[in-house]
């Protein structure tokens, strides 16, 4: 049975609170610790970044969405992904292990050594909480999620903060991450109420693989995309520019990424009910590519035109040299929310071989502007971003084409009115930053303007994103 509208809002809403219960606190973290660490801290974790984001897509080998697609999951398939999880895990840390005195010196920064060897163990927790989290998903249960995470990040943030203004420099970070991964683990297994048979079935694991490898050979190489700038500006330039770039692409990230996934996260099993219906499918598509792009595109441009004034007053002047990286990234990203909506188009009808296809050709363009605009040097590299995001929206929607029709146009003429009104915010918000002396009064005179904006505009040409956007705040009471 498909799930109604109000099913699927309290999904969006519950995901959103489980996202941000994570990614908002620990945003506001780094933010607060941010003021006593330097660059140069967080580009030691940056620089890990790679290996360990490369290690956790192994673990999951696709098999998180393998499980919620599949529409008859068993235990017997649970289990399965359980134990391979954990073994797989287990593998990894030991070749991350052997591998630190060796990363440590491809950087020639000797502290990665021990660092690493600590950081990794996140890897193997993890892996015992994957199977739980799916199910979870399955069963549209985002509010216990969101309980995990919400306990987890409050408490192993408390133990971080207190490290970093106690002089432990980068290893608050690294005992912040641990902690965090820990108490997330042992909530959702006290959470998802599942224990694991004592049974492994070949059968199950190559139907589940059948699905998953091909997701897992696609997201392998757009997280080594992803993180390849890391390591290419830690190898080429500096831990110093190398946490620059980390902490730019960090905050760029948060508001469009994580709203994106939210979003994606909450209506995938329900897109995975309705897979055989392709219209319905289609206005469901739209209409979340709508709101998505609603609350996404104004936040991004207003952050991108306010970069300076938010820099200066929580990070510090020692961060001032991240504003013009944040503000090309803030636009860069901002495209999250199609990219990702266009791509698990594929997924949810089962065609992970397409979807794979379509990677392999838009990494190959990206690597080609990655590799073009290196020696320009790190803000050309940057811009290049911005033009691999069109492009993978111009490529994966060719290859949708191939499973449903929602032409680019179509998508274009949905999301045109939000994007205009974006642009306007961006230009006022700029123009404010650029002319106020006070950066404080810059940043309020600022949010002020784009939230007059946003509701005129909304309140006008917008009304049946502004009902949706009600409905989801309805839909939690």
């Amino acid at each position: 049975m498909v799930p109604t509208n109000h099913q699927a809002s309290r999904t969006v809403v519950w995901s959103a609170i489980e996202r941000f219960s994570v990614q908002g606190i620990q945003m506001i973290l780094t933010i607060v610790i941010a003021r006593v660490l330097m660059p140069s801290d967080y580009g030691l974790i940056a620089m890990l970044n790679i290996f360990m984001a490369l290690a956790q897509t192994f673990i999951d080998s696709g098999f998180s969405n393998a499980l919620i697609q599949k529409k008859d999951t068993t235990n017997i398939d649970y289990s399965t992904v359980f134990y391979f999880n954990i073994a797989i895990s287990v593998g990894i840390y030991a070749i991350m292990y052997l591998a630190s005195p060796y990363i440590a010196a491809f950087y020639n920064e000797p502290p990665l050594d021990k660092i690493n060897k600590i950081f990794s163990l996140v890897i193997i927790i993890n892996s015992f909480g994957i199977v739980q989290q799916a199910k979870l998903t399955i069963e549209l249960n985002f509010k216990r999620q969101a309980h995990a995470s919400l306990l987890a990040v409050i408490i192993s943030g408390i133990i971080g903060v207190w490290m970093a203004y106690n002089g432990f420099g980068v290893w608050a970070i690294v005992w912040q991450s641990v902690i965090n991964a820990f108490l997330r683990v042992v909530f959702l297994w006290i959470f998802a109420h599942w224990m694991p048979m004592m049974a492994f079935s070949k059968h199950s694991f190559h139907i589940l693989f059948a699905f998953g490898s091909k997701l897992l050979f696609s997201s392998l190489l757009h997280t080594l995309y992803v993180n390849i700038y890391t390591l290419i500006i830690g190898k080429v330039f500096s831990a110093d520019t190398c946490g620059l770039y980390n902490q730019s692409f960090k905050l760029s990230t948060f508001p469009s990424t994580n709203l994106a996934a939210i979003i994606v996260r909450a209506i995938y099993p329900i897109q995975c009910r309705m897979q055989d219906e392709n219209e319905k499918l289609r206005m469901f598509f739209l209409k979340y590519l709508r709101v998505s792009c609603y609350v996404i595109f104004p936040i991004m441009t207003a952050f991108a035109g306010l970069a300076k004034p938010f820099v200066l007053v929580f990070l510090g002047a020692h961060w001032i040299r991240i504003v013009p990286l944040l503000q090309i990234l803030c636009i860069a990203y901002m495209w999250d929310p199609v990219m990702k909506l266009d791509s698990t188009l594929l997924q949810v009808k089962g065609r992970s071989d397409i979807f794979f296809h379509a990677e392999i050709v838009k990494k190959i363009i990206a690597f080609v502007i990655l590799i073009v605009t290196i020696p320009f040097g790190i803000t050309v590299m940057c811009y290049g971003l911005i033009l691999y995001s069109i492009s993978d929206i111009i490529i994966i929607n060719i290859f949708n084409q191939k499973v449903i029709n929602i032409p680019l146009l179509t998508q274009v003429k949905e999301i045109l009115p939000i994007l205009l009104t974006s642009a306007l915010i961006f230009g006022v918000t700029f123009v404010t930053s650029y002319f106020m002396t006070s950066q404080i009064m810059a940043l309020v005179i600022g949010v002020i303007e784009s939230l007059a904006i946003y509701a005129i505009v909304s309140k006008t040409f917008m009304r049946k994103e502004l009902s949706l956007l009600l409905n989801l705040r309805n839909s939690f009471n």
